[in-house]
């Protein structure tokens, strides 16, 4: 059949036609074959190592902008607050862009860590010893979720991130009214609004209110961790790696913060 099938003709079809065409594809192309990049070459895809690099390199640049945030806020008070504002724009810039940029990141880092500095030696100006006990229980909750995730112990699920979502929601609009409520002088003139100024069996609500958020911000940290190890699994790109570490960057810097007003609160 296949010498009566004209498209069959071809000598590479036959026994001593297909023996020349492998020894002339051997000796021409099997080197070029060999040498040709694969779909998903090493290096170029997303991995747990390349991921911590990226972290480690972001938090270094947030506690160099941390240190100058402290060390200037006798020179510049202000300073930390403009920083503030630049690191919340700059991380509405990275959390809506479809592809990370590392620049931008790093930008982030930068200025959240000039905040971060100058809120942390303000705070301790006010009371002093309460920057060493927020920065002791961020390393803690931080390890402790990651022990717990590397170990299986707790995934994040669906139902789970619902609420997660649900309570981020509620908590945000509290903030808010709660802002509105100390610009406006009520709460007592409170300096923490309700937080200070509301108690509930003799503990300010801010406290109650901060082992919930710290809660919530160890959920976030498991968000986080689920999200690299998906990558890592789906073999995304490289470059995401610096999504990863952005997001595990804003959720420690979340919890910091949250623990230090925690505690600003429980001490006042």
């Amino acid at each position: 059949m296949a010498g009566n099938n004209p498209a069959f003709r071809n000598p590479a079809f036959s026994a001593q036609g297909g023996v020349a065409a492998a020894q002339d594809i051997s000796a021409q192309q099997l080197d070029e074959i060999y040498n040709r990049p694969s779909a998903e070459p090493q290096g170029e895809v997303m991995t747990v190592e390349d991921t911590i690099a990226k972290t480690v390199g972001a938090f270094a640049v947030l506690l160099v902008g941390a240190a100058i945030g402290w060390i200037t806020i006798g020179v510049a008070p202000f300073l930390f607050i403009g920083a503030g504002l630049v690191a919340f724009v700059l991380a509405l810039v990275n959390i809506f862009k479809k592809e990370p940029s590392p620049a931008l990141i790093l930008a982030y880092a930068a200025a959240e860590g000039v905040f971060i500095g100058g809120i942390s030696a303000f705070f301790e100006i006010q009371l002093p010893g309460v920057v060493l006990q927020a920065v002791i229980a961020t390393f803690v909750v931080v390890g402790v979720t990651l022990a717990l995730f590397a170990s299986g112990k707790i995934r994040a699920s669906k139902k789970a991130t619902k609420v997660f979502l649900i309570a981020m929601i509620g908590y945000a609009i509290f903030s808010l009214v709660n802002v509105g409520i100390m610009i406006f002088g009520g709460a007592g003139g409170n300096p923490w609004g309700l937080r200070g100024s509301v108690e509930i069996a003799g503990i300010p609500l801010g406290v109650i209110l901060g082992v919930f958020v710290v809660i919530l911000a160890a959920y976030s940290l498991v968000l986080d961790f689920d999200f690299i190890q998906k990558g890592v699994q789906n073999k995304a790109p490289r470059k995401f790696g610096w999504t990863g570490a952005f997001g595990i960057m804003v959720t420690v810097v979340w919890l910091y913060l949250e623990l230090l007003r925690m505690f600003a609160i429980a001490r006042d």
